[in-house]
């Protein structure tokens, strides 16, 4: 069994990573799965992406925008925690819900959810 905090030693050509997509603290291990206290993870992920990466070789983020939506993480700090990280977006591939809470006029997010896109960012250590 390999144990490490997000990263383990070494290279790869392909790095993927579905952080919990709200910023804010767990208050059970089930919801460890939704929110990312200070958005530790997605910060690490991206300030670590780079010396992990061979070269050529991408990350990709797949993060939902339920937060924006909150108002609890603007688009604009995500693309300054890219920049900050030294990383370029290559391109991206973006969806929209499909699940029934989406859909469901009477669930409490569901102004939220109904907008919310799901985004695939393909990135890279900037080329200098």
């Amino acid at each position: 069994m390999l144990e490490a905090d997000l990263y383990p030693s070494g290279r790869a050509d392909l790095i993927v990573c579905n952080p919990p997509w709200l910023p804010g603290a767990p208050t059970s291990t089930l919801e460890l799965g939704i929110y990312d206290e200070g958005s530790s993870m997605l910060s690490g992920f991206l300030a670590g992406l780079a010396s992990h990466l061979r070269p050529e070789g991408e990350g990709w983020l797949i993060i939902s925008d339920l937060a924006e939506h909150l108002r609890l993480r603007s688009r604009e700090e995500l693309k300054r925690l890219v920049r900050d990280a030294g990383l370029e977006v290559l391109g991206s591939v973006s969806t929209s819900p499909r699940h029934p809470p989406a859909q469901d006029p009477h669930d409490l997010l569901h102004a939220a959810r109904s907008q919310e896109v799901t985004t695939l960012w393909r990135l890279r250590p900037m080329t200098r």
